[in-house]
């Protein structure tokens, strides 16, 4: 059985405010260990449930955080940024399941540390006329190679948000979200279990399914014009509103393809204080 982890920090054991996820503070140090943690114990819950294949791709910010020295040697990393399909990257490589490791609430939702993709400027996100998180649109993406969602960990309202757009798979809910910078932890060696424990039962998921290949469409809120206005250059792209760009595509991988250039260009649109 080949799984795929795709592995997000602000979902991670103990992981509450903005230094701890970003690369070079002594907070983001610290939380390495216990992020790397997550994924070993994930990691020995799918063995125990069949797994011989696991690839944990790196899906947060520079995508180099995972410490391979201490990584689970019954798994493979793939890590660095300027993959294709980011942090699915790789799902289309006849998966038989993916888990959803230290993901987080949608943009514009109570969670900690809650967005999609970009940290602040976007203030929501919908996926054919529904709210999506990365969460979701990631499992739409799953979907489209056959691929089953095994488990999903995060905080509360992160697993909230899963059984909506993955209602079967288990999940793992690390920390109870107080407010976007503070939540109720549980400590590693309890949450390490929980992980090992879920991943295990999210194996009788596993199993390549029926393709569900179709149109989408995506539309995108800012919290300024002028990053609407920026992203309505990429052609396919309009702004459907002073704040809000949409977009259609043929299907799920050229939808998340587009949506990468988009948050990528009014990324580069921000501009000091003023956003």
């Amino acid at each position: 059985m080949r799984i795929m982890i795709s592995a997000d920090m602000e979902g991670a054991t103990g992981v509450t405010w903005t230094d701890d996820v970003v690369p070079g503070t002594e907070p983001w140090q610290r939380f390495r260990r216990l992020f790397t943690g997550d994924v070993n114990a994930t990691v020995a819950g799918l063995h125990a449930g069949g797994a011989d294949d696991i690839l944990v791709n790196e899906a947060h910010s520079a995508q180099r955080n995972l410490l391979l020295e201490d990584l689970d040697p019954r798994a493979r990393m793939l890590t660095g940024r300027h993959k294709p399909l980011s942090m699915m990257h790789g799902v289309d490589s006849g998966l038989d399941g993916v888990v959803f490791l230290g993901y987080h609430a949608g943009a514009g939702c109570d969670g900690v540390l809650s967005h999609t993709y970009l940290p602040n400027q976007i203030t929501g996100v919908w996926l054919d006329g529904v709210p999506a998180s990365e969460g979701r649109l990631n499992a739409a993406l799953a979907a489209e190679y056959g691929v089953p969602v095994l488990l999903v960990s995060g905080d509360d309202t992160t697993c909230e948000d899963a059984r909506e757009y993955a209602p079967d798979a288990a999940l793992a809910t690390v920390k109870e979200c107080v407010s976007r910078y503070a939540a109720i932890c549980d400590p590693p060696a309890v949450t390490a279990e929980r992980l090992t424990h879920a991943a295990t039962a999210g194996m009788k998921l596993a199993g390549h399914g029926e393709p569900a290949v179709g149109a989408h469409r995506i539309e995108v809120e800012f919290d300024a014009a002028h990053l609407a206005q920026a992203a309505a250059v990429v052609p396919t792209v309009e702004q459907v509103a002073v704040r809000r760009i949409g977009f259609d595509a043929p299907d799920m991988t050229e939808a998340m393809k587009a949506f990468k250039v988009v948050t990528a260009i009014a990324d580069g649109a921000v501009q000091g204080k003023y956003g």
